[in-house]
């Protein structure tokens, strides 16, 4: 299946190859599964479609879900609710606890709190589903690092800690905030923080392609897991909902004419942490921003920017979803890629396949 959806524009008047986007959805078609693709330029839609799925089809965005808790956290500080460089313990006392008292909620978005999990990697994807018990590890875990010293990918902690200060602060849910404050003023309703019991029968499971992504999988499916609140790996949406979020991102925060962040907020959200230095629990060179991983591919092979494509600019700003899916934003070509894919490749190897799909949008771009 092919959905070609109605509201596609002519590539070429946005400076787009039509040959090329058809190489594209060659190649994802090829690859089996379900799929949805979405590329926006300069503000149209010239690629929006569904392969063994159809358009409403909901699908698990894994790790792609950290930069809405990120920008949670941004809209707070815009407000002045909260300050990036105050202790994260200001506002969540018993985090302080085993020596945390010194993380900033700036080291949190950088990757930088020195807790990438809480009380062990089995025990933290086990209790994922579980917002106090995943909290409460948190609260008692002790540093590997101290704060803003070492860069290293918090894997479930990352949106916990985030998400927990949304709810310090606010004194509302986590789900509550980011849908009230984000996805119903931009008319996004079908961005999911976890499943609601009437888009059920729309989500689409997970599909391991290698033995290493069996356990993945069994959790992914799981209904507990899809609709649990899990605020770096739990929202479920469609590709062409999150191409148009980002395209609010490239707005500097407004999209058709409805503003949910200043200019400035997003402009800190996209600032680069560090520059490409191998991060300690991925292993991998990446480039981090505050809530975000970054273009801009050095000469390491292994280096994660690679998702973005081999020729993505050092502005280009997204997340990748475990290696089967990712979405991102290149300020400088005006350009939206949003990728989701239920069937889970090998870690490198999905590298390889992410990089594969950004490469032909860019391509695309190049050539028209």
């Amino acid at each position: 299946m092919n959905a070609i959806n109605e509201r596609e524009h002519d590539p070429k008047a946005a400076g787009m190859d039509p040959a090329v986007l058809r190489r594209l959805t060659e190649v994802v078609q090829g690859r089996g599964g379900a799929a949805q693709l979405c590329v926006l330029r300069r503000g149209a839609v010239v690629l929006d479609r569904s392969f063994g799925c159809s358009p409403d089809s909901l699908f698990l965005a894994y790790a792609a879900t950290k930069p809405f808790a990120a920008l949670a956290v941004h809209a707070l500080a815009e407000r002045g609710l909260l300050e990036l460089d105050q202790p994260v313990a200001a506002y969540w006392p018993q985090f302080a606890q085993q020596g945390k008292g010194r993380v900033t909620v700036r080291h949190v978005l950088q990757h930088r709190a020195g807790v990438p999990v809480g009380r062990g990697m089995l025990r933290t994807m086990r209790t994922a589903s579980d917002w106090e018990r995943s909290v409460g590890d948190l609260e008692a875990a002790r540093p590997r690092w101290p704060g803003g010293e070492v860069a290293a990918y918090h894997f479930m902690s990352y949106g916990f800690i985030l998400g927990e200060l949304v709810q310090r602060v606010t004194g509302r849910s986590f789900r509550d905030f980011v849908t009230s404050e984000f996805f119903v003023p931009l008319g996004l309703d079908d961005l999911h923080m976890g499943l609601p019991d009437n888009a059920w029968d729309r989500h689409v499971p997970a599909r391991a392609d290698h033995p290493s992504e069996w356990p993945n999988q069994w959790m992914s499916n799981r209904r507990r897991y899809r609709q649990s609140v899990i605020p770096s790996a739990g929202l479920s949406g469609t590709a062409a909902q999150l191409a148009r979020f980002y395209q609010m991102l490239l707005g500097g925060g407004i999209l058709d004419g409805v503003r949910v962040l200043r200019p400035e907020s997003v402009a800190e959200a996209v600032k680069p942490s560090n520059d490409g230095e191998n991060d300690a629990s991925l292993k991998r060179p990446v480039r981090w921003s505050h809530g975000f991983m970054l273009g801009g591919p050095g000469q390491d092979p292994r280096d994660l920017a690679q998702v973005m494509g081999g020729a993505s600019g050092r502005s280009t700003f997204g997340h990748a979803g475990t290696t089967s899916s990712v979405v991102w934003a290149d300020p400088a070509r005006e350009l939206v890629f949003a990728y989701l894919s239920n069937v889970q490749p090998e870690f490198g190897a999905g590298i390889g396949r992410l990089r594969e799909v950004s490469d032909l949008v860019l391509d695309a771009c190049e050539a028209g």
